[in-house]
């Protein structure tokens, strides 16, 4: 008895290249056993490799397909889920997306269906996601420049820079802000007005350290100085060494964000 091909789909390691690969899965009455991104190695015993060609049209219908049948919340999963980056993300958010329309008209709808494995990963990894984001709006320290513009860096180890963008112009609506991923070299600027999306040509002309995301002596605020040092004089004038608790602190606070916090350094 010989076992069944295998059958890869590769595609460009975006969402629209999910959603084309089902396009073309349904279009070409296939289901690869494997998405895998474009220059990555193929598994061992693969037989036959789809080569996905990303299509913003095909990618719109088979998004607008999945407004119909599924509800926002499921949306919102499906588009967080993606930020996260992951390799082992694809498969099953493709599997997920097929099973969606596979599915009869009136049918209850997957998205609650825990006990599927590929409802499972996706839902595990967004929530990974939603983590991430919530420690950016709770870590995240901005320096403030001369020019009254505060900057704040950051490393997450999703993409979620576009789901706390909101958070901090609804918070500091009032003054200059950037907010830059030194990992994925791009940023968002909000001048009080609007939220652009910025990234820089010349990264050795940066203003700031992206090693540990401090603005050079030459751009930042003789204020922000004097803040810094009153804010880590405050923070080791609270600490109870009698209570300390390290394991407790990494959980809470990771190591991985330390070294862009003011306290830290």
């Amino acid at each position: 008895m010989f076992p069944t091909p295998m059958l890869v789909y590769t595609i460009d390691r975006t969402l629209d290249g999910v959603l084309s690969a089902v396009f073309d899965a349904f279009s070409l009455h296939q289901q690869p056993e494997m998405l895998v991104g474009k220059g990555e190695p193929l598994p061992l015993f693969c037989d036959e490799v789809h080569e996905v060609e990303t299509a913003d049209d095909r990618a719109r219908r088979v998004w607008a397909g999945l407004e119909k049948r599924v509800s926002k919340e499921a949306m919102k999963l499906l588009a967080v889920s993606f930020l996260s980056e992951l390799p082992e993300l694809n498969t099953p958010l493709f599997n997920y997306i097929c099973k969606v329309f596979h599915q009869p008209e009136g049918a209850r709808s997957i998205e609650r269906n825990f006990s599927d494995p590929d409802v499972l990963s996706v839902t595990n990894i967004f929530r990974k996601v939603m983590h991430e984001r919530l420690r950016m709006m709770q870590f995240v320290r901005f320096q403030k420049t001369k020019d009254g513009t505060y900057l704040g860096v950051v490393a997450p180890d999703h993409n979620v820079l576009p789901l706390v963008v909101a958070h901090f112009k609804d918070r500091f609506g009032d003054q200059p802000w950037l907010l830059y991923d030194a990992k994925r070299r791009y940023g968002f600027y909000y001048d009080q007005q609007e939220v652009v999306r910025i990234t820089f040509q010349d990264e050795e002309q940066l203003p700031f350290d992206l090693a540990n995301g401090k603005l050079n002596e030459e751009v930042l605020s003789e204020d922000d100085k004097l803040f810094q040092d009153l804010w880590r004089t405050y923070f080791k004038a609270i600490c109870i060494r009698e209570r300390m608790n390290p394991r407790k602190q990494l959980n809470d606070m990771p190591r991985r964000y330390w070294k862009y916090m003011t306290e830290k350094n």
